[in-house]
């Protein structure tokens, strides 16, 4: 019998998995979660085979806990409505077993679930096909002079800190806009966290 934690913060939809999970023959639902706090508690105490997680819950989030159960002996499947490069390669780099989209038929779920405890890795064709077919366009000082972005600093603290002159940065910055198509930092950053190129 395969044990399964379920930790989603939609009722309904946490309902209707464990209820789907639980006509299978060969599972069996032994906790339900609505964060990743919640889910971490269970699977410590109850030492399921396999986590299925949703990504955005309130608290600590399905990839925090991921993350956190990396060497514990329970497989991480995500189970998301999201199709976001970036949460692929944290999710990746987390060590989870599977990765699919809410928007799969039920049935997919539970084969998945099998493969998964075979020692298969199941990820959505269409994220793994995102994930190669965007390669980050940045060269390495436009990616470091973006991380600084992201961290707040003005344009006079990025050019003392890349010991560069006022008119270069504004020049580098210029070329981040235009090659990662957006019109604003702002924009820049969030862009370039959803494709996962910050590392």
């Amino acid at each position: 019998m395969i044990r399964i934690v379920i930790a989603e913060d939609q009722k309904m939809m946490l309902g209707a998995l464990g209820a789907l999970l639980d006509l299978e023959e060969d599972m069996s639902v032994v906790g339900s979660a609505s964060n990743g706090e919640e889910a971490l508690a269970l699977v410590n105490e109850e030492k399921p085979d396999i986590c299925i997680m949703d990504i955005e819950m309130p608290g600590k989030s399905g990839l925090d806990a991921a993350e956190e159960l990396k060497g514990i002996d329970c497989k991480v499947v995500i189970l998301t409505t999201f199709a976001r490069a970036g949460y692929f390669q944290r999710a990746i780099k987390a060590g989870v077993n599977g990765y699919m989209l809410k928007d799969n038929p039920s049935e997919d779920l539970a084969n998945a679930i099998r493969r998964v405890m075979e020692g298969k890795r199941i990820y959505a064709p269409e994220l793994v096909d995102e994930l190669y077919s965007q390669e980050n366009p940045l060269t390495k000082r436009e990616s470091e002079l973006l991380a600084l972005m992201a961290e707040g600093k003005s344009t006079k603290e990025i050019a003392e800190t890349l010991h560069l002159t006022y008119g270069t940065v504004r020049n580098y910055i210029s070329t981040i806009l235009d090659k990662l198509e957006v019109s604003n930092r702002i924009e820049a950053i969030a862009r370039a966290n959803e494709k996962g190129w910050f590392n």
